[in-house]
């Protein structure tokens, strides 16, 4: 069973859609209370941080989810998941995140006319790992974002991708909890096999 945290800015049904069609069943709620005894969590998220972050505590997840890890549970953020994941964020002021994996969430340059990335980019690995089994690197996947993660330390990174001049960090792995900047339930065959390599990890 794969529990997916419903703090109001998730693209909730089109990832559940995608653990359907792999056959691994899922739960949505918003009741932080019901992560107990769940063997994965999926934290999705679009729109912006600051209102995502202050949703995600006001719901009580980031006490609920931070204990889960701490009991050893394997967490996936997706997209703005990903971004509060981290220790702040400069999206419209300073946010302060969950700090899972310490470093920051940053614009892109806005002088490149390229802002927003939307569309397929490719995700090169730093290191091997689960969540990417049977995915070749380079492959591409599907982005829509304008802030990226910038993770304190380098063993953090999972993955990085090119795009407006930088090198950004576009998968994260540290101590059971995954994040991914791009949106696998979007990526095709390549997104479909990270969902699936999550279910069993």
């Amino acid at each position: 069973m794969i529990f997916i945290a419903d703090y109001g800015a998730g693209n909730l049904h089109s990832v559940q859609k995608a653990f359907s069609y792999l056959g691994v069943k899922t739960e949505v709620s918003s009741d932080p209370a019901r992560l107990a005894g769940q063997k994965k969590v999926v934290v999705p998220g679009v729109g912006a941080f600051g209102p995502a972050a202050t949703a995600f505590r006001k719901a009580g997840f980031d006490d609920a989810i931070r204990e889960y890890v701490d009991k050893g549970g394997h967490v996936l953020g997706i997209c703005l998941g990903m971004q509060l994941f981290m220790s702040k964020s400069e999206e419209m002021g300073a946010h302060e995140g969950l700090g899972f994996v310490e470093g920051d969430v940053l614009r892109f340059d806005e002088s490149c006319d390229k802002v927003p990335q939307i569309g397929w980019n490719t995700v090169d690995f730093a290191h091997d790992s689960e969540l990417f089994k049977g995915v070749d690197d380079h492959s591409y996947f599907y982005f829509v974002h304008s802030y990226f993660c910038a993770p304190r330390y380098e063993e953090d990174i999972l993955a990085r991708t090119f795009f407006a001049g930088k090198n950004f960090c576009s998968a994260i792995e540290k101590n059971g909890i995954f994040a991914v900047q791009f949106h696998p339930e979007k990526s095709s065959e390549v997104g479909l096999q990270v969902l699936k390599n999550f279910a069993k990890c």
